[in-house]
């Protein structure tokens, strides 16, 4: 069976009336500052492991946060994107880039800071957990506002009208690598920059120019992934849109958008 993140995947074994499951759990991204010379949305928070039991007939919930909306107008912050569910697994929204004159705002991970006066960017890892489920905003300089932190990595300050984004982090967990959570793109006085794609939970980019409107954060996701001589699970709430692949090996429930219960 193929590993994920380098370690063996346990998959669905039997346990004094329990399962384990892998997971993968990634927050909604935070959208970039509104106006000129604004800070990334901070990526939304990430987590993964493969030891959480669960137990059959069971119910639990899962639920996907959304992408935080656009900001508009100068020295207006982003927002902040929405938190993801699984059990008692939640990862932290990303937290929105500044605008011109604020600090970045907290979160998963944290926005970036917007240009006037160096203002910092937010910090990440707001839920405290450990490992982190993410990295501090970038601060702003005079070039423009800092890039929101991401899973694998710190926002850069600004430099050539554009603060980087952190990293985001690779993950196998569906059977094909996927990029989640990398923070948003801090700007200048020059537009441009794309928003978070959808189940990413990647930051959106300040608008860089004056007046402007910012670009939205990417959706979360949250996936589970076990052994394929293990049944399909038992029920999945209607409030819950999700697709099932079957890489070898594995069966794969992602559910990308709503909340409800799901029962293994």
């Amino acid at each position: 069976m193929t590993p994920m993140l380098g370690i063996m995947a346990s998959g669905i074994s039997g346990h004094l009336g329990t399962k384990t499951v892998d997971y993968l759990v990634v927050a909604g991204g935070g959208s970039g500052g509104g106006g000129y010379y604004s800070g990334g949305g901070g990526a939304g928070g990430y987590r993964t492991a493969n030891t959480f039991s669960v137990t059959p007939g069971t119910p639990f919930t899962v639920t996907i946060g959304a992408g935080a909306a656009t900001a508009t107008g100068n020295s207006t912050d982003g927002n902040k994107g929405g938190n993801s569910v699984f059990s008692t697994i939640t990862s932290t929204g990303g937290g929105g880039g500044a605008g011109f004159t604020h600090n970045g705002l907290t979160g998963g991970s944290g926005g970036g800071g917007g240009s006037n006066l160096g203002q910092t960017g937010g910090a990440g890892n707001q839920g405290g957990y450990s490992p982190s489920e993410g990295n501090n905003g970038g601060i702003g300089n005079n070039a423009g506002g800092g890039g929101g932190g991401g899973a694998s990595g710190v926002g850069s300050a600004n430099a050539s009208n554009v603060g980087l984004g952190g990293t985001g982090t690779a993950n196998s967990i569906t059977g094909s690598s996927v990029t989640y959570a990398v923070g948003g793109t801090g700007r200048s006085d020059v537009g441009g920059g794309s928003a978070g794609g959808a189940n990413t939970g990647t930051g959106g980019s300040g608008a860089g120019v004056a007046g402007g409107t910012s670009t939205a954060g990417g959706s979360g996701i949250v996936i589970l992934r076990y052994p394929d001589t293990f049944p399909d699970l038992t029920s999945i709430g209607g409030g819950l849109t999700y697709a099932k692949t079957t890489p070898t090996g594995y069966k794969v429930y992602s559910f990308t958008a709503g909340t409800g219960s799901v029962t293994v």
